[in-house]
């Protein structure tokens, strides 16, 4: 097949992990746009200042949907609850936290018209990098399957055939991309 299987092998697993990368990255940030239901996600990446070590909400409290519109944040140790609630105020998530001594609930406000379509719109250009990205993948392994042919590692059959199965494997990935983006904008339009 190849002269050279373990190079081809590992410029291949290579392309592999980094658009399996760039396509969870592009999951990781569908989960944090919020879609006029309460979403747990939107607070993984705000931490609060607990007894002097920055920790995710997520491993100091219980987090949970109450209805489709609130979300239910029960910590732990009800002594951080003015910290945990500080900490959502200052990520600025566009939700204000109400605090009733107890628990925090966040009321996620229905979504209008316009503001769908902005939310859609900003996905859309979410997906356009993530599918950017992967095709820079591409075109870094295209430029190492012809610097292997360059090394004489490769014939140049071996390039055409290389080329293809980058290209499957990327196209495969656009696709996924998209198909994801395609549900997540159903979800911002449904009302």
């Amino acid at each position: 097949m190849y002269n050279d299987v373990m190079e081809v092998e590992i410029l291949l697993d290579d392309l592999e992990s980094k658009c399996v990368k760039t396509y969870n990255g592009f999951i990781n940030e569908l989960q944090a746009i919020k879609a006029g239901r309460a979403n747990p996600h939107v607070l993984d990446k705000i931490t609060v200042d607990y007894y002097g070590s920055m920790t995710p909400i997520n491993q100091m409290a219980n987090i949970s949907v109450s209805e489709a519109r609130i979300l239910v944040i029960s910590v732990w140790d009800k002594g951080a609850i003015k910290n945990v609630e500080k900490a959502i105020l200052a990520a600025n998530i566009g939700i204000t936290p109400q605090n009733d001594g107890s628990v925090i609930r966040l009321v996620f406000p229905e979504l209008t018209e316009e503001k769908r379509k902005s939310l859609v719109k900003d996905t859309k250009a979410i997906a356009e990098n993530m599918k950017i990205t992967i095709r820079n993948h591409r075109r870094d392994a295209n430029d190492e399957v012809k610097k292997l042919k360059k090394d004489s590692l490769i014939t140049e059959d071996d390039v055409k055939e290389l080329e293809k199965v980058v290209d499957k494997k990327v196209n495969s990935y656009i696709e996924q991309i998209d198909n994801l983006f395609k549900d997540k904008e159903k979800e911002i339009m449904s009302v």
